[in-house]
Order: structure tokens, then sequence, then C-alpha cells
């Protein structure tokens, strides 16, 4: 299971892959898929063809290798003597990983989420809208064994799919599903005063904020995520009178590629410190090879990729005033 309910729980990754559970096939770093052990089951990709009954019974995180003439080759399209890692659906790994209902929070996101609404482990979360899933499986884990998370989706297809997922994962006792339109209904009255904390992913985040105030404890601490600076514009309007504290976060992640490889000594330091060029790519000399009469360091290179992502959308914080 992806988070333990009980003490004596254990997390996927400290136990052995057993048939019926979820895997995630790590190909390389951008390729990554979710997988059902099954018994006869088969995967095949561009290394080769995997199959699952030789993943039962091994660890989590093991390197497994492509079945001979299966898949392989020029033929099969893949590369002869392929390997993946069978690797266990932390939340981090299920936000990479799942079927994309609709727009998803990535992990800068949700870090900053769960840390200002401020969860611990017996806390109450109430989200609106469910949507893919992605937050809902780290405020479940935030909160875990005791905790609850209610989540609500306006669209009953996507409420349905989202609990398929939850339950494949081990978290419907932490996860209850709900189809609500949260906009024009509001939260249910049976929340009243028990949230510790709200979320809210909504196109109109300000008809809800009434509600929210309704629900939550005394010093409860709210989150609107919106991807228009205009929507924050009026959700925080609508906060004024029943909420303190309010703040808004852009967050705007740049991933760096670390390579390993040989420089000039000259040129190290200054490497080091700004990085390479941006009109120079370096050739990079292996260790030890004789280069002529020139001082060769070993060196780390650190650059931005050319993947970094930007904008997503803004997350506003308050806490209901006492």
């Amino acid at each position: 299971m992806m988070v333990p309910l009980d003490p004596a729980g254990k997390l996927s990754s400290q136990r052995r892959i057993a048939e019926g559970d979820t895997v995630v096939v790590y190909e390389r770093h951008d390729a990554m898929r979710a997988v059902a052990v099954r018994a006869g089951g088969v995967l095949q990709n561009r290394f080769g063809v995997f199959r699952h009954d030789d993943w039962v019974g091994r660890p989590f995180g093991s390197k497994v290798h492509s079945n001979a003439g299966g898949g392989g080759g020029k033929k099969g399209g893949g590369k002869a003597g392929g390997f993946v890692h069978l690797l266990a659906p932390t939340p981090e790994l299920w936000t990479l990983v799942l079927s994309h209902r609709t727009q998803i929070l990535y992990i800068a996101d949700i870090s900053l989420v769960v840390a200002y609404l401020e969860l611990v482990p017996g806390c109450v979360v109430l989200e609106s809208g469910t949507g893919s899933g992605s937050l809902t499986t780290s405020l479940a884990r935030a909160v875990a064994p005791h905790g609850r998370v209610h989540t609500f989706d306006f669209h009953e297809q996507r409420a349905a799919s989202a609990r398929e997922d939850f339950e494949r994962n081990g978290l419907s006792s932490l996860i209850t599903v709900n189809v609500r339109d949260i906009q024009g209904e509001g939260f249910p009255e049976e929340h009243r005063g028990a949230a510790d904390a709200v979320f809210l992913d909504l196109p109109q985040p300000w008809l809800a904020i009434p509600s929210v105030s309704l629900m939550l404890k005394q010093d409860g601490v709210l989150c609107s995520f919106s991807p228009c600076i205009e929507q924050v514009q009026r959700a925080c309007d609508a906060m004024r009178p029943c909420f303190t504290d309010i703040r808004t976060f852009e967050i705007l992640l740049r991933t760096y590629e670390v390579r390993d490889g040989s420089l000039n000594s000259a040129t190290a330091n200054e490497e080091a410190v700004v990085g390479p060029r941006p009109q120079k790519r370096k050739k990079f000399t292996p260790s030890g090879e004789n280069s002529g009469c020139t001082e060769k360091t070993s060196s780390v290179l650190v650059r931005p990729c050319s993947t970094a992502k930007g904008h997503t959308g803004y997350l506003t914080f308050a806490r209901l005033r006492v």
C-alpha cells in the first residue's frame, strides 16, 4: 500500500511485489508508467519484453532485465538486454504517472500546500475539486493513519475514476470521494466546524468561501489554487471578512542537470560558479585521458534543463479569524 495504516503496516517500498500490486515502472527520468501486476501479464516497451511473473517476490526498487528474444533488438524495436526499475507508488511518483483527467498540481506546489495547511496525522481535510487526485494522495499521506480527507467533485465520472485509483492504491480508509457542486451548494453541513484545513481548486472559489468559514475549526487554514491573478483578487476580497493572514505565492520551478566531466583548469572555477556558457557546448574528456600539455581537472557541471517548468498557478493561504 502507498501509506501504512497501522504501526505494524509496511510501506510498499519495504515489502516485496505481489500479484495485484501497482508498480511504477521506471524506464528513464522522463519516462515512467504505472502497471498493475497480474499473473501472465506482459509489459513491452522500447527496452524489450518484461513478464509480470518475474516481478512477483522481488523487493520494490529492483532492477529487472528484459526476457531474451522478446521485443528487444531491431525486429521488436527495443534494445536487446534492456532493463527497467520497479518502484513503489509513492505520492510523488503517482503524481508523475497518474491519468490526467484535469490539470494537476505537481510536487513543488503540493509541498507548499501540505506545509502551509499545517497538516499532521489525525487532521481532517476538505478538498474541492478532486480532479485527477494528485494532491488528494499527498493529503492522505500527511493525515494518515487516523486522519481523513473528504474530497468533492461536481463531475460524477471524474469522481468515480478517482475513487477507483484510491481503492487500487489502498487509500480508501483515508479518502472519501463525494459528488457535489461546492460552488453552488457549499460543503455538507455534517462537516461544520470539523475541518482542520480546506483546499479549493475551483474556477470561482469566492462562491465557496462563505461555506469554508463555517466548516473550519477555530484557527483553521484555507488554501485556494487559481491559474489566473484575477481569480486570486476576487477570492482574496471574499476572504477578508472572515479570514486573516492572507498570503499568495507563485512557485517557479527550475530543474538542473548535473553531469561529470573534465575541464581545462583555467575554466573550471568559472564554470562551477556561473555554469557553462550558453553559446558553447563543452566536449567532455574522460578522466585520465591524455590531451597534451593542457592541465585537466575533474569537475561536475550544473546547468538548467531545457524542460524547466514555468507558471502553473497561484496558491493563496488564509487563516480563519478567532
